[in-house]
């Protein structure tokens, strides 16, 4: 766990999804999909916000975040997707997953609370999940929660 994590990213298209929670996937092409039919340049990793119970098998509800290029962005109605000029967090909690994502994830969507609990931290926001990989092209998840 590593407190004192930040997340900050400017020119942000976001839009929600429900979901089956094997279907994320689906979720995320469908997303970059919309943004690029009309015309917007992503610069930067995925990330999302948990808004229900990830455990829930029945259903996901996430708020999906994509940096885009663009700093002027006419919001696409039909399509729900929003725009925010900056978007930041500060303080929150990180725990990264470097191996086996299905599983670790939940685990250390756990640990987050359970920090927050012994820490007697107050949670401030949903669970936040960023894609991310290293210089040498590995793969890995950070899991933060403002407090």
């Amino acid at each position: 766990m590593m407190a004192g994590h930040q997340i900050a990213y400017r020119n942000v298209a976001s839009k929600y999804y429900h979901f089956h929670p094997e279907d994320i996937e689906l979720a995320i092409q469908d997303f970059i999909a919309i943004l690029e039919k009309h015309n917007y340049h992503p610069t930067g990793a995925i990330f999302f916000a948990i808004l229900i119970d990830p455990t829930n098998e029945e259903e996901m509800v996430i708020q999906l975040f994509l940096p885009i290029m663009e700093n002027k962005f006419e919001t696409i109605s039909e399509e729900q997707v929003f725009f925010q000029s900056y978007f930041s967090i500060n303080p929150m909690v990180m725990t990264r997953v470097t191996e086996d994502f299905t599983q670790q994830s939940q685990m250390k969507y756990w640990e987050l609370f359970e920090y927050l609990e012994r820490h007697n931290l107050e949670q401030k926001t949903p669970v936040f999940v960023e894609y991310k990989h290293t210089h040498s092209g590995r793969n890995y998840i950070e899991m933060s929660v403002g407090m």
